[in-house]
């Protein structure tokens, strides 16, 4: 999806270009990753580690946070692959830690309810059933199954050492992160004045708390819960801010089962086949959806001077929905998958990009993405020629600075493991 506009620069004259990323768990994450991996590659005159502004809602933060301290798309694929020394491993058991004091909490309170419900139901026998007493019970359960204190732990970890920050104040750039206020309902950016003294790691961790899934996070005497609760993307928080191009990857799509059959996912082609998980997924992923429908067309009404570019998977993109994401080899396959689907995705829409990205001083590398190569060969082997123009000698020295930073980054990583970071 993409919409055009009139182009305008800030005071210096630099493009504003900006990046929105919604959320979807750690699939969403790994998504995003290869996603803009891609990006990364085919665009000319784009550094995603110093863009204009940053927004990012529940897992979507998480890799706005990590682009806006200094990590690469190179540096975060390679973090995939846990088992590659010097880098910071992205494994999805970060961000499924069982919740036990939160179970444990839940547990206790058991006996006190059951008491509270017999008593009601004793002294209220003519108006209330055994089962409506009972029903008390249900403040037991548990708010959140997961434990989100790891993914606080862990940003802490790596936003913390060589330069990098925790802190909104010291990073120097336009970076929100949303998050919804669960007593008011209202979104809360952090990141902005009067919200920026928040550590990073913290307001990320508020940001993807998944009522029923991970315990709202308090800070500050108030609970906050996901971002996505309120809006998908967020878009707007960057378009407010004057963003002219926005770049916007959205993981959560609801899926498609027309296929599913005949490529020997299903049995039926009935997701009620899978079970609740699978039922929830498919709701979620549907309301998620429709909403972030409406916000994009709003913006061609409410930010006529912008233009948005939004980077999705397709609806019939199985593996993005049935893969299992524990699976090492999987996470691989899922970052290649989305690696190689936006690369699809940029060609057949060259003829409408490229044009758009010009109008930003972006060039999107048609050459680039009709090259036959993998996610890994860029990762590991260096990135495709990268330059809008030709320097005298005929070397891209855009490309040059580009395979230059690649090394330095694995040289980082390698210097981190020595040293025990």
């Amino acid at each position: 999806m993409e919409r055009g506009g009139n182009h305008s620069d800030d005071t210096n004259g630099s493009p504003r270009i900006g990046l929105a990323l919604a959320g979807g768990g750690p699939e969403g994450a790994i998504y995003e990753i290869g996603a803009l991996r891609a990006l990364d590659e085919a665009l000319d005159g784009l550094d995603f580690n110093n863009l204009y502004v940053y927004v990012g809602v529940s897992a979507g933060a998480f890799i706005c946070a990590n682009l806006a301290n200094d990590l690469t798309t190179a540096q975060m694929c390679r973090a995939i692959v846990s088992s590659e020394p010097g880098e910071h491993p992205f494994v999805p058991e970060t961000f499924l830690t069982p919740a036990v004091r939160e179970m444990v909490r839940s547990g206790q309170a058991v006996p006190r309810l059951l008491v509270e419900s017999l008593w009601e139901w004793v002294t209220h026998r003519r108006d209330l059933t055994l089962l409506e007493s009972l029903t008390r019970l249900s403040e037991a359960l548990p708010v959140g199954i997961f434990d989100n204190r790891p993914i606080r732990d862990y940003l802490q970890k790596i936003y913390t050492m060589k330069g990098r920050t925790d802190d909104f104040r010291e990073l120097g750039k336009r970076f929100v992160v949303v998050a919804a206020d669960l007593d008011s309902g209202q979104a809360v950016r952090f990141g902005e004045p009067g919200m920026d003294h928040i550590p990073i790691s913290l307001a990320v961790a508020a940001s993807s708390a998944l009522p029923g899934l991970y315990s709202p996070v308090e800070i500050e005497g108030r609970h906050y819960a996901d971002g996505v609760l309120l809006k998908t993307l967020h878009a707007s928080v960057a378009l407010e801010k004057g963003a002219d191009l926005l770049i916007c990857v959205n993981p959560i799509v609801p899926v498609d089962t027309l296929g599913t059959v005949e490529a020997g996912l299903m049995r039926r082609g009935k997701l009620l086949d899978r079970g609740l998980p699978s039922v929830l997924s498919q709701t979620f992923r549907t309301m998620i959806h429709s909403r972030l429908e409406i916000g994009m067309a709003s913006y061609e009404t409410k930010f006529k001077g912008a233009d948005v570019v939004l980077l999705e998977p397709q609806r019939d993109d199985y593996l993005m929905f049935f893969t299992n994401i524990f699976s090492f080899s999987e996470r691989r396959a899922v970052c290649e998958h989305a690696y190689k689907a936006v690369r699809r995705d940029l060609l057949a829409r060259y003829d409408k990009l490229a044009p758009l990205f010009a109008r930003h001083g972006v060039t999107l590398r048609r050459d680039v993405l009709e090259e036959e190569r993998g996610l890994w060969d860029g990762v590991y082997g260096g990135r495709p020629g990268k330059a809008a123009a030709t320097t005298a000698s005929g070397t891209s020295g855009n490309s040059v600075t580009r395979r230059l930073d690649d090394a330095l980054s694995r040289l980082d990583g390698l210097l981190d493991a020595e040293m025990g970071a």
